[in-house]
């Protein structure tokens, strides 16, 4: 077969069989040696950046560093300036890959990564998924994404997915009428994994759950499923793995990055330490142990356009203690640091914490479909779902019951039934939101 994706990232000059070689490199490095490994990227990329980067001299304020505790944090501020004046010598907008983050941290920016970077990214991908026996030429992909409806974007992406040899299903309606056409599609089509939001698939697998069909049972060929970009809770991937018949995979990533950690076949949610270098640290910048939670910082190593140098990604997380430098294993996930709800009592606590436990008890029947949490007030939050009956009063005492429980008392709650829930561009939704004034 024609290798429609090879070539993809060829013509767009992305150099994907030098970039495999170097990670294959990488992956045959000792347990030994691979501590040595990453100290030696961390200097050269920050010696590189400090001899090359004009935006990263300034914000260093030095021309050589020591210690690497030294080096300041760099957050997504850092980057709300023209492109051109972040780029290292050598690099123009016409020679890097360009792309735009989601926005989903309320900060969102463009960003440059050198060709070479990129295709390594892919390279990882590919690897990634080739343990689930998975091959991007050859295999067919139900994706479920986002997609722009503007003409130009639309029929860029409808071009990548050719060349993908994906299939993408509509997000943005996800009634029963639209997910009848979906079961179809599954059934006249030799589909060998999904990939996309969480929360879109978890609808699907509640169709699913509805119809009583096993989604293997209409279409053989299915090997895994792949989620991305939102929290995936426990409940959600037991849900999928019986109506869907096949593995769950849990990704995390961000798109100026690369791959940040890949659910491996034994369950583990290992952590990139071939071309990032991930940290946990403290309100205070100081690196936390293993086992310990704190703000994910990342350094990307191969980046000569554009840097990433202990960059704080926005997120909160906790790296496994059974953690080793080649085998890093992202032990919890626990949301986004500007999901915080902020509680009348002084207390802090992650959005998620509501999202969790009114989950616990609002799906039980599998009457709601989805639901989002918005503190509107300090003492006050708007919880709008979706459902065929309106949510009974015992059922809403004991969703407050247990948030009282789990959080504190004298919260208010307006619960508010809606057809169909507000996304994001891009098609993501966001499980908590904070309207909060910092």
């Amino acid at each position: 077969m024609f290798h429609f994706f090879d070539l993809s990232l060829k013509i767009n000059g992305f150099p994907i069989k030098k970039a495999q070689n170097e990670f294959e490199k990488i992956e045959r490095i000792p347990e030994t040696e691979f501590e040595n490994y990453i100290l030696e990227k961390r200097k050269e990329i920050v010696d590189y950046h400090l001899k090359n980067n004009k935006s990263y001299q300034d914000f260093v304020g030095k021309s050589f560093i020591e210690n690497w505790d030294e080096l300041p944090i760099m957050t997504k501020k850092e980057f709300q300036k023209p492109l051109q004046e972040r780029l290292s010598n050598g690099f123009t907008t016409k020679n890097v890959y360009v792309n735009k983050t989601s926005g989903s941290s309320g900060d969102p920016f463009i960003f440059a990564k050198d060709k070479f970077c990129h295709a390594l990214t892919w390279a990882n991908i590919i690897h990634q998924f080739s343990q689930y026996k998975i091959n991007f030429n050859t295999s067919k992909q139900a994706r479920f994404y986002g997609i722009p409806l503007y003409f130009i974007g639309n029929k860029k992406e409808r071009l990548k997915d050719v060349l993908k040899n994906s299939y993408r299903f509509p997000i943005f309606d996800l009634s029963d009428k639209i997910l009848e056409k979906v079961l179809l599609k599954f059934q006249i089509t030799s589909f060998d994994y999904i990939n996309g939001y969480t929360s879109s698939i978890v609808l699907f697998a509640k169709f699913l759950q509805k119809k009583n069909i096993v989604l293997t049972s209409v279409c053989p060929t299915l090997k895994c499923c792949v989620v991305t970009s939102e929290m995936l809770f426990e409940e959600d991937k037991v849900l999928m793995e019986k109506q869907f018949g096949v593995p769950i995979i849990n990704e995390y990533g961000a798109s100026e990055l690369d791959l940040i950690a890949f659910q491996n076949p034994n369950n583990e949610w290992q952590l990139n330490s071939e071309t990032l270098f991930i940290e946990i640290l403290d309100e205070k910048n100081n690196v936390l142990p293993n086992g310990k939670e704190g703000r994910i910082v990342i350094t990307s190593f191969y980046n000569k356009a554009h840097p990433f140098i202990r960059y704080d990604i926005g997120d909160i997380g906790i790296i496994d203690e059974r953690s080793t430098f080649k085998k890093p294993i992202l032990k919890k996930l626990i949301g986004r640091t500007n999901d915080i709800a902020i509680l009348p009592s002084g207390k802090k606590s992650p959005g998620l914490t509501f999202y969790y436990v009114t989950k616990s008890i609002i799906e039980d029947d599998g009457n709601v479909k989805e639901f989002v949490i918005k503190q509107t007030k300090i003492d006050t939050f708007d919880i709008e779902y979706v459902s065929e009956i309106e949510l009974a009063e015992n059922q809403i005492d004991t969703i407050k019951i247990a948030i009282e429980k789990y959080l504190e008392k004298g919260l208010k709650f307006n619960f508010k039934r809606k057809t169909k829930l507000d996304r994001s561009k891009s098609g993501k939704l966001k499980q908590f939101v904070s309207l909060l004034k910092n």
